[in-house]
């Protein structure tokens, strides 16, 4: 393993170390959403991270539209139609409900498709924003800045949980690339495993589907490169 990769992997690995098991394992949900729900984020901010703990925690399938700084795809709708250029900033077509602020949106995804109050780890406001921001630390370098790139024409989807380092390193590329994709978490004891292993063979995260190329990979650094080499313009990495 080369001295950039140790380093990634590790940090990546730190980052989650501070928020241990949050996002990883599946609560009881009493519904999965007609149709997708929308997260508008970044994968560097703090309150994102929450926002996504909640949607893993409960296997939910959001649309992800990555909103890094210097972004020109997504960020400007969020600020048409919330009025704010504010992070995270979920969308239920199905409810016709939309908002922002992390704490909301934990709220509103376990009463509307949880069994139960959210688990401690996201309702213990302070804990949660405070180990959040020094999980973000950690990747201060990573997930946060837009670098250009060809859109594609299909919906990328991307198999991952959140607490993966691994899954971590992946999202990140796609949120600097600006790519849309289809995010489907399968946490420990997730419904949804049985049905990811029937399309990917074995039970093993990140997995991403590129159905523009027919790429389908394991492997945080492959995933990595691959998007880069398939979409940045400039070729950077």
């Amino acid at each position: 393993m080369s001295f950039a990769r140790s380093l990634d992997v590790t940090t990546a690995m730190a980052a989650s170390a501070v928020r241990p098991n949050f996002g990883n394992v599946h609560y009881e949900r009493n519904r999965v959403p007609e149709r997708p729900l929308e997260l508008y984020e970044f994968e560097g901010c703090p309150f994102c991270r929450i926002a996504r703990e909640a949607l893993s925690a409960l296997s939910l399938d959001p649309i992800v539209y990555p909103c890094p700084t210097g972004g020109t795809l997504f960020r400007e709708k969020v600020k048409r139609e919330g009025g704010r250029y504010l992070f995270p900033y979920l969308v239920d077509p199905n409810n016709a409900v939309s908002m922002y602020e992390s704490a909301d949106i934990v709220a509103y995804l376990f009463k509307e498709y949880g069994e139960g109050p959210p688990p401690w780890f996201l309702r213990q406001r302070a804990f949660a924003v405070s180990t959040s921001m020094l999980a973000s630390g950690f990747r201060a370098h990573r997930g946060r800045h837009a670098v250009r790139a060809r859109r594609p024409e299909k919906l990328l989807e991307l198999y991952a949980y959140e607490g993966s380092p691994y899954c971590r390193i992946a999202r990140e590329a796609l949120c600097e690339l600006e790519l849309p994709y289809h995010l489907h978490n399968v946490p420990r004891a997730s419904p949804d495993r049985e049905a990811f292993v029937s399309i990917s063979g074995r039970m093993r995260v990140p997995y991403l589907l590129d159905p523009n190329t027919g790429t389908q990979m394991f492997e945080s650094a492959d995933i990595r490169r691959y998007l880069y080499e398939t979409y940045a313009v400039d070729g950077a990495s």
